[in-house]
This record gives C-alpha cells, sequence and structure tokens, in this order.
C-alpha cells in the first residue's frame, strides 16, 4: 500500500511513519498546499486544511491512501487553544477526520496571533530557537516536553488509521 503525507513537515512525515508502522506500506512525502490561512484561526479552517492535504496528496502522489494534517488555533471563552486535526482521504470514500490534542495558549503568544502572526514565528522568537514547527512545536514548549508535536500527530494519525481499518474489515462508510 503506498501513503502519501501532504508535507514535507519532519514532525508530520515521522507521525504517519508511527501510525502506519506495518510492512507492505511505503510512504512518500510531499509538499501540497493546505489552501487555507497560513494560519488557521478555527476547527472548520483546520480541518478543511487537513482535507485538502489529504485529497491533494492523494492526486498528486499517486497512491491508494493520502494523509492531511495541520494545526491551527481555536478560539474558547477559555482563551485560544491550539488544535490539530488530520484526513485521510482514499478514492471512492468520503475523507476521514480526526482531531487531536488541545491546549491553550499563553496570553503573550495568543495576542500575537489575534494580531495576525503566525504561530510558528512566534514561537520561534518566543523560545529563540529555529523551526519550532518541525520539532517539539508549540504544544512541546507548553506541555514542558511531556508531548512533541510528533507524538501529537501520531495520535491523531494512529485514529485515522483505526478509522480506515475500521471501515474496511466491516464495509462501513464512515
Amino acid at each position: 500500500m503506498k501513503v502519501i503525507i501532504g508535507s514535507e513537515n519532519p514532525a508530520k512525515v515521522a507521525a504517519v511513519k508511527n501510525a502506519f508502522n506495518m510492512t507492505g506500506v511505503e510512504l512518500l512525502a510531499i509538499d501540497v498546499p493546505s489552501n487555507v490561512s497560513a494560519q488557521p484561526f478555527s476547527d472548520e479552517e483546520t480541518i478543511e486544511g487537513a482535507i485538502n492535504r489529504a485529497t491533494a496528496a492523494l492526486e498528486q502522489g499517486d497512491g491508494e491512501i493520502g494523509i492531511g494534517l495541520e494545526g491551527g488555533v481555536h478560539m474558547t471563552k477559555h482563551g485560544l487553544f491550539l488544535c490539530n486535526w488530520g484526513a485521510l482521504a482514499e478514492p471512492g470514500y468520503p475523507p476521514l477526520i480526526a482531531g487531536g490534542a488541545r491546549i491553550p495558549l499563553p496570553d503573550e503568544i495568543a495576542g500575537k496571533l489575534l494580531a495576525g502572526r503566525e504561530l510558528g514565528p512566534v514561537m520561534d522568537e518566543y523560545t529563540k530557537k529555529k523551526n519550532i514547527r518541525k520539532n517539539e512545536g508549540a504544544i512541546g514548549i507548553f506541555s514542558n516536553g511531556q508531548i512533541d508535536r510528533s507524538e501529537m500527530f501520531t495520535h491523531l494519525t494512529k485514529l485515522l488509521v483505526g478509522q480506515y481499518e475500521y471501515r474496511k474489515g466491516n464495509g462501513k462508510n464512515l
């Protein structure tokens, strides 16, 4: 089975490798656009980005499955939270969707995002590191290293793989 990952981000690629840890699976990472804002600002927009990545990966990568993973933020009455969504696309079926971990962002980070900045560069400035989004991510920083971005997306991808296996094993159209 050939699985196309709709991103070359190392944290996302590692997550898909972890979730599809089985024989007979070929993984290919390609850079495809999410066709949403650089900083998705709602669950809906983040889901749309994941679906767009999964669909584009499937179409452009000549595989049997396309995986799209997207990180974003979502405003609640309790503040601005990290959100992350994934989608699995396969021909002839609607995309499977799963969501993952959420934690609130500190006010100083949230304020910069609400002012129009993107989380990745804000986190690089905040931590004085480079490419936080390709490594531990904001989730890794604000969970004090308990969960990193790859682990977060691995959990999400396992939810997608489980739904896929269920659909295949039971003939259900999830």
